[in-house]
């Protein structure tokens, strides 16, 4: 098969992929201006139903034909093998839906706090997002963390409601929790109908009208609301039209309402359109992804109601230098600047990255310049690269279908930029731009990793940094004291996800325990005397020397004294006893760890004047303090950081014993923004290494920590 042919029958998927459910309507999108383009992060934790919900509006769009699944792996926008295989997103993935020429970008973004960087991936390509809540599951504290995120950028809201069908749904339940957790403003624009122990339908407030969803989709148009139904929403419709009202800027729509004047829906369509635009005001609508229940509606509010790139600040734009440029809009006909906002690698196509454009035009053929600044302390050292884009695609979830441009405000896919990475700025030759990086959350879990076999070194080395490129939650660290290739990972299930995509690449390896690299120390004051004396014909070797040594304070770092007299050793030789005892502080004493906080006193020796040398001192130099550790006592030091623990006020407590039980030290505690606590403490670090994982599970996910390095103390005697 030619390589074409096996391109192409690589973008073929099995019968039952997402690709045999396509319909017509699937074909490539390009949006010809920002006013026609809408870019929405769906929210919500893992299994509130993000991935079903856009698998619904597709089929209620008749962009395929039946719905994926998530057990079957056949959704859309979880095609990557490990979300597959656990059955849940870890990227993140975008679709796009065309809807009376408005194209709506869907950005799926992963739920499990492990994959918390490609959400905030999704959020800095996003000008508004979407809430998925589960009718079964409620909301949990990150999802209300991740409203307070987007509340202090000012970013349009909408709440979906999901599985409001389900036996087990409390949706008047959830609603009224959704309104303690993101506030009064959160307002049902449908309500459910319910007829014979389930939901037949949704009732529009505004309106008053109803879409009967009794046989599955909506096939008739929606009818006038009875009065028994009428009847059954008078609080909830009243409390949706002061909601848009007290937003309204005409003052004297709420003396009219109040009066008795019954306001004209348009007016407060149009209101309401305008509030949840500036992210004042955030809709409800209830929805089903089995049954489609709610789908016309939910595409509605993102096409009518929420913001187009137009309305949505830039970021911070600088050139190279890091100097300020003139302030950029979202204007097809200005600066180019893109940014990367996922990066993988197909076994064809080679690096795919995902771009959103906030500024000009990216159009085929087109020399651009790659810049990636910021990230050196994670691994991904400054570059600067002048590319060509060859192609370019519109993403539907892992398919990528061509086309010849993409405009400012839309999203789109590039293949084989060969040095492009995530988080990467995207701009003109002619003017080279960098966007200033979104906040990326810092890995705290390390997994040490080995190959399995000498040859298989180059291969992993080639391969995380292909996974590195697309990953900048990632830290990759070599450990100059342990030797360790250590991986810096969210969690569990991020390290998983990393594993096995080097794994897919054909690297072997294995995950070894994480050596937590110590210090040694004498104890107390120790001699030692050096002689190394060697006769072989010809130059010989001799060198003798006498040192004491004694420890200093915890930092003290290392001192050389010269206490000798006479010149029993010739000044030339002097330095090479201390280097001598030096080589041997870095390659440890008793348990091979570097030895610090020494002071090392050369109180004497001997010289020949033809066989002395510097290696012979060197040699003799480092016998000495060998001598001094046999007669002495070694004591050893474990690294201890300084811990920064957030967490809900409810967690104080148990978050506190559990310092305790990992011998830390608390130094101090401080309100926080919020119900919030933050708790410092000083801990070693061999108690850290999976407290990532513990904390969150002690926390029930809301909790977060930042470590800094303190200083080597004593290991206690066990």
């Amino acid at each position: 098969m030619s390589v074409k042919g096996a391109k192409d029958a690589a973008r073929i998927p099995g019968r039952n992929g997402p690709e045999s459910r396509r319909g017509d309507a699937a074909a490539s999108l390009a949006a010809g201006s920002p006013e026609q383009v809408r870019n929405v992060a769906l929210i919500g934790h893992s299994g509130a139903g993000k991935t079903l919900l856009i698998e619904a509006l597709l089929a209620a769009h008749g962009m395929i034909s039946r719905k994926g699944s998530i057990a079957d792996g056949t959704t859309i926008s979880d095609s990557d093998p490990a979300a597959v295989r656990q059955q849940r997103s870890v990227g993140l993935a975008v679709v796009p839906l065309l809807i009376n020429d408005i194209k709506v970008n869907l950005l799926d973004t992963p739920g499990y706090p492990d994959f918390i960087g490609e959400l905030r991936a999704g959020l800095r390509a996003a000008d508004a997002a979407l809430f998925v809540v589960s009718a079964v599951d409620g909301i949990d504290a990150t999802t209300t963390a991740l409203w307070g995120e987007c509340h202090h950028v000012g970013m349009p809201r909408a709440v979906a409601i999901t599985r409001v069908d389900h036996p087990r749904a409390d949706y008047d339940g959830v609603l009224t929790a959704c309104q303690q957790a993101f506030g009064d403003s959160v307002v049902p624009l449908y309500v459910p109908v319910r007829s014979g122990g389930g939901i037949t339908g949704l009732l529009g407030l505004l309106q008053g009208t109803v879409s009967d969803y009794s046989e599955g989709e909506p096939g008739t148009p929606p009818r006038d609301a009875n009065p028994g139904e009428l009847g059954g929403s008078e609080a909830a419709r009243g409390q949706l039209i002061e909601g848009i009202i007290a937003e309204s800027e005409d003052e004297t729509l709420m003396d009219r309402y109040l009066g008795g004047e019954d306001i004209d829906t348009d007016v407060l369509v149009a209101d309401l359109e305008t509030a949840v635009a500036r992210g004042s005001f955030f809709p409800v609508v209830p929805t089903s992804a089995v049954t489609g229940l709610g789908a016309p509606e939910l595409m509605e509010v993102l096409t009518k109601a929420f913001p187009s790139p137009l309305e949505h600040g830039l970021p911070e734009v600088t050139d190279l230098s890091g100097a300020p440029v003139g302030e950029l809009s979202c204007d097809p006909d200005g600066p180019l600047a893109a940014e990367v906002v996922r990066t993988t690698v197909d076994p064809f196509l080679g690096r795919v990255c995902l771009i959103r454009v906030f500024s000009g035009t990216l159009r085929e053929d087109t020399p651009v310049h790659v810049a990636g600044h910021g990230l050196a302390d994670r691994g991904h050292q400054d570059h600067d690269t002048d590319e060509r884009v060859t192609h370019l695609y519109s993403p539907l979830g892992a398919n990528l279908r061509p086309v010849a441009q993409c405009v400012a405000g839309d999203i789109c896919a590039l293949a084989k930029l060969g040095s492009a990475e995530t988080g990467d700025t995207i701009s003109s030759r002619e003017q080279p731009l960098l966007l200033s990086t979104w906040e990326i959350p810092e890995a705290l879990m390390p997994v040490a990793v080995e190959a399995d076999s000498r040859s298989d070194e180059d291969a992993l080395s080639r391969s995380l940094a292909k996974v590195a490129a697309g990953d900048p939650t990632l830290r990759v660290e070599r450990n100059a004291e342990t030797h360790q290739l250590i991986l810096w990972c969210m969690g569990e299930a991020h390290a998983d996800v990393v594993l096995e995509r080097l794994r897919e690449q054909g690297v072997k390896l294995h995950t070894q325990d994480v050596v937590t690299p110590l210090r040694e120390t004498f104890a107390g004051p120790a001699a030692g005397h050096g002689r190394h004396v060697k006769q072989s014909g010809g130059h010989g070797q001799y060198a003798v020397c006498d040192i004491n040594v004694e420890p200093l304070a915890r930092g003290g770092g290392f001192e050389f004294v010269d206490k000798t007299v006479g010149g029993v050793i010739p000044g030339t030789f002097i330095y090479s006893v201390e280097k001598g005892v030096r080589t041997q502080m870095q390659k440890g004493l008793a348990a091979g760890f570097p030895v610090v906080d020494l002071r090392v006193t050369l109180l004497g020796g001997k010289a020949h004047s033809v066989d002395s040398s510097d290696a012979a001192f060197q040699a003799a130099g480092a016998l000495a303090l060998r001598e001094a550790a046999g007669a002495g006592r070694i004591q050893l030091l474990e690294p201890v950081s300084s811990v920064s623990i957030t967490v809900s006020d409810e967690h104080v407590g148990a978050v506190m014993s559990d310092l305790s039980g990992r011998r830390g030290r608390l130094t101090g505690t401080a309100s926080a923004e919020g119900e919030l606590t933050e708790i410092n403490a000083d801990v070693p670090d061999q108690e850290l290494v999976r407290y990532a994982v513990e904390l969150r599970a002690l926390t029930a996910g809301t909790g977060r920590f930042r470590r800094r390095y303190l200083r080597h103390e004593p290991v206690p005697s066990s």
